[in-house]
Order: structure tokens, then C-alpha cells, then sequence
């Protein structure tokens, strides 16, 4: 199932550290390996269009993992 979530990427240092993407309805999701680098800026508001990955499991286990299929950027800082 395809989702679109809006959130601010962080990086967490859960495990062996990870990104995630800490929504504005209060969930976070752990981004799953292999996003775009573009992506990944800590402090990014972003709009992402992604697939929770319910047959992942990680070291971090900090929320649902979203495996993005495309991003917007909202504001960096």
C-alpha cells in the first residue's frame, strides 16, 4: 500500500544509526537503505511518497519502515 506522508528527516543514532522521517501526525518512520541522498538532510521538511515495509525488520526499530518511492522537498534549513 502506497502512502504519502509530510515530516522533517532526522538522523538517529538507534543501532547502528539510521534516518527517519518524523511525521507532523506523530508517527516516525525509519527510511528504509537505499534513498535518495537528496533525501537525507536532517532539519528537511519533505513530502514523501512511499511503501511501509511490514516484511523488514531493523537493528533500530525506531517506527514503520518506509521505503521511499519519491520525495518533494518542503523547506531545508
Amino acid at each position: 500500500m502506497s502512502i504519502t506522508v509530510t515530516g522533517t528527516i532526522q538522523r538517529s543514532d538507534m543501532g547502528a544509526g539510521t534516518w527517519a522521517l518524523a511525521a507532523d501526525d506523530g508517527v516516525t518512520y525509519e527510511v528504509y537503505r537505499g534513498a535518495p541522498k537528496e533525501l537525507l538532510k536532517s532539519g528537511q521538511k519533505v513530502k514523501v511518497k512511499g511503501q511501509v515495509r511490514e516484511d523488514v525488520m531493523t537493528a533500530a526499530m525506531i517506527g514503520p519502515v518506509l521505503e521511499v518511492q519519491s520525495f518533494e522537498v518542503i523547506s531545508s534549513d
